[in-house]
């Protein structure tokens, strides 16, 4: 079972006291379609190589176009020790629908 987030309860938690850090594992093209602020993008390919940038402390959630990507480096981030990573249920779209109207859904 992936640990998830959906778009309404992400955008919470980022107006809070301690919000989530973000990773987006989209690629380069897809990051210049739409963005969230402060995230740390690393393509999911290079995830395995790169995964000595994340704090393994932090809460993290994860985030692609769809979901689909997204729940994959959840769960491999998980295999690998960290405590505390969700997924962004939709992804990107989602968060565009839901939340932010002005980004584009693609």
């Amino acid at each position: 079972m992936i640990p998830e987030i959906d778009a309404i309860a992400l955008r919470a938690e980022l107006d809070g006291a301690t919000p989530p850090r973000l990773l987006d594992v989209r690629e380069d093209d897809e990051l210049a379609i739409s963005r969230l602020p402060d995230i740390l993008h690393i393509p999911l390919q290079n995830l395995p190589s790169r995964m000595k940038e994340l704090d393994r402390e932090a809460d993290w959630v994860v985030i692609c176009r769809g979901g689909t990507r997204s729940a994959h480096a959840v769960a491999f981030l998980i295999a690998q020790g960290f405590g505390s990573v969700r997924n962004l249920v939709g992804g990107m779209n989602s968060y565009a629908q839901k939340v932010d109207r002005t980004l584009p859904v693609y």
